[in-house]
């Protein structure tokens, strides 16, 4: 867009309508220019953090799934910074402390040195709620900034909208005071109403297609996280038989 507005006359660019705008306008414009940066900053900064979560959690849940007992993948929990290894590691955690067990022999549990050991059903039902709760923050921490994309994504062609209609209404005040219908004069006015409506579409639709599109990867990651509850309760049930 910018490389075209090289090419054009001044009299027909975007900037001419910008320039003949009035304050209302050009505060308009302005103030979605900022939405623009503030939704691009956190749909790259957000795209790059989900997408790295969801490696991570398909990584995390295809070595889980080989293990037969949970505890035995502490260690190679510490080596992943993703939510299925935060949501193991609270699970973990609270094992260790019903085993009466050190992390150091977390994985010799199982074995000879380190027999496998029953739980009540109130500790079995007090890991789940913890997994389930540690799942509902890193929800929260995914999704954090997520509703601000989504506010931008709806009041951006509202302000546009509303520059529009305020312009236009400016440039008829301007004829009814001129008392003649003149189109060199109503021209500048209208151009600079509609800037305003585009800019907001320009701001609107990146938006709205960028929040789809972390919206969608942030389900995807939110299943991961709900499965693996269930994988490792499944597999802290079936020590207990």
């Amino acid at each position: 867009m910018l490389n075209l507005c090289l090419y054009l006359p001044t009299a027909v660019s975007p900037y001419y309508a910008y320039e003949t705008s009035d304050y209302v306008g050009k505060g308009i414009v302005l103030l979605l220019t900022i939405f623009s940066v503030f939704t691009w900053s956190i749909m790259i900064e957000k795209g790059i953090a989900v997408v790295r979560a969801k490696k991570s959690c398909v990584l995390f849940a295809t070595q889980f799934r080989d293990i037969k007992y949970p505890l035995t993948m502490l260690r190679v929990s510490e080596m992943h910074k993703g939510p299925l290894a935060k949501i193991y590691r609270s699970g973990a955690d609270e094992l260790l402390i019903y085993y009466s067990l050190s992390p150091d022999k977390a994985l010799d549990y199982g074995t000879d040195r380190c027999p496998s050991q029953k739980l009540s059903t109130a500790q079995i039902e007090t890991v789940r709620s913890i997994l389930e709760r540690t799942v509902s923050d890193q929800i929260l921490q995914i999704e954090d900034r997520i509703g601000l994309l989504a506010t931008a994504v709806s009041v951006s062609p509202f302000f546009g909208l509303f520059g529009t209609v305020w312009g236009v209404m400016m440039a008829f005040c301007a004829m009814a005071v001129q008392g003649k219908a003149d189109i060199g004069a109503m021209a500048p006015g209208i151009a600079g109403a509609l800037l305003t409506t585009v800019v907001g579409l320009l701001v609107a639709i990146p938006s709205l297609i960028g929040y789809n599109l972390l919206t969608a990867t942030i389900r995807e990651i939110t299943v991961y996280m709900d499965n693996f509850v269930e994988e490792f309760m499944a597999k802290v049930k079936l020590e207990q038989h």
